[in-house]
């Protein structure tokens, strides 16, 4: 019974080398991915307010209003996990397969004593080199019928495992191939993200009690897939609802504009937030515009770094007044003042990133991470 590569091999006249299969996410050594870019048009101004200074949020989070009517309702989580599977031959040149398992949880909180998960959409998906398509089918065609015959096999039906894609990335030479399939993994995750807010956003489930609070930057670049929940800048306005919170950041992505931002960021007090920026960014479309601020939730003296305790918050603007004045100022307070108090309880102990995580986030998190298949059984599998 072939194997999942031998399979994808033999229909389309390439090569299985049965490589020594890993995951990438175990064996990597240690970086920091940013998600934010350096390539963005600043304007000074993300808020209707003119302010110059850092602005504190403690007395406005310990309000009876915020304490007793918390903003976000769900709370969104995007993952993936990707492996090296193997070496493929074609021509003369060898290519990796990269598999990933991508995981897409919300879940929701309807009280304040209410927490349980609302979706789960887990896809499990496959890279190769475009190359494999030798034929005269349209790229798409082609894998997607490959697609098809893959499932159909009996080594998958009798594992209950279904390939939700075989994606493609360019085998232009000098390109650095792995990178490549993870990419195209990682905009399979991203799509994923923005159909489920799309579809949140149809059923009327987000309004102005009930916001949405996504785990990282809402930075989604542009798409190659033009389907109904593709490109950002169509769909800006399922985002109203909508805001993104990173824990990983670059700090000088707005130095073109405040060359002391580094410092003022760092130096931020318990509870304090930066004036609010307005950008778009070309990775994006400029025709989206995004405010963008930076909030303290834990002091500096329990974190090992100057911005251990500080997330960057974001919020797409939707309407032509936020467009030309950004947010306005009490929306922003408000944002930050839900936001401190939904980092507590603490995680301490539990995630090295605890100093910057928000607990419903977490809880998301940890749910999405206990519905993946085990990286054993999952590179076993091919």
């Amino acid at each position: 019974m072939a194997k999942i590569l031998e399979f994808i091999a033999k229909n389309t006249d390439g090569h299985s080398y049965k490589s020594f299969k890993y995951c990438f996410d175990a064996t990597s050594m240690p970086q920091i991915e940013y998600d934010d870019k350096k390539e963005i048009i600043i304007k000074k101004r993300g808020e209707t307010d003119k302010i110059t200074s850092t602005r504190n949020l403690k007395n406005h989070s310990q309000s009876d209003l915020i304490k007793k009517k918390p903003l976000f309702h769900f709370f969104l989580d995007g993952s993936r996990r990707t492996y090296k599977v193997d070496d493929l031959r074609y021509g003369k040149r060898l290519y990796p397969a990269v598999a990933g398992q991508i995981g897409i949880a919300c879940c929701e909180r309807e009280t304040k004593d209410s927490f349980k998960p609302y979706v789960f959409d887990r896809n499990v998906v496959v890279s190769i080199p475009s190359i494999a398509n030798s034929g005269s089918h349209s790229g798409e065609f082609f894998f997607n019928n490959l697609l098809k015959k893959l499932n159909e096999q009996e080594y998958l039906q009798k594992r209950n495992i279904q390939f939700s894609k075989i994606l493609h990335y360019s085998d232009r030479e000098g390109d650095e191939y792995e990178k490549k399939a993870i990419a195209t993994i990682q905009d399979e995750m991203i799509d994923k993200e923005k159909r489920l807010v799309g579809e949140l956003a149809k059923k009327g489930a987000l309004n102005y009690d009930a916001y949405l609070l996504k785990d990282g930057s809402l930075e989604y670049g542009k798409m190659p897939n033009k389907e109904e929940f593709g490109e950002l800048s169509k769909i800006r306005a399922n985002y109203s609802c909508v805001v993104g919170v990173s824990k990983a950041f670059n700090p000088e992505t707005l130095s073109k504009s405040n060359p002391n931002i580094s410092k003022i960021i760092a130096d931020l007090k318990l509870y304090d937030r930066t004036p609010a920026m307005k950008y778009s960014t070309e990775r994006v479309g400029t025709d989206v515009w995004f405010s963008v601020w930076y909030l303290r939730i834990r002091d500096v003296k329990y974190g090992q770094s100057p911005y251990d305790g500080i997330v960057k918050i974001e919020k797409i603007l939707v309407s032509d007044k936020e467009i030309e004045y950004g947010l306005e100022t009490d929306e922003v307070d408000n944002i930050s003042a839900q936001i401190i108090n939904e980092s507590f309880p603490v995680c301490y102990g539990q995630d090295s990133r605890w100093a910057k995580h928000l607990y419903p986030i977490y809880l998301t998190e940890q749910y999405a991470k206990s519905k993946y298949i085990s990286d054993l059984h999952f590179i076993n599998l091919f």
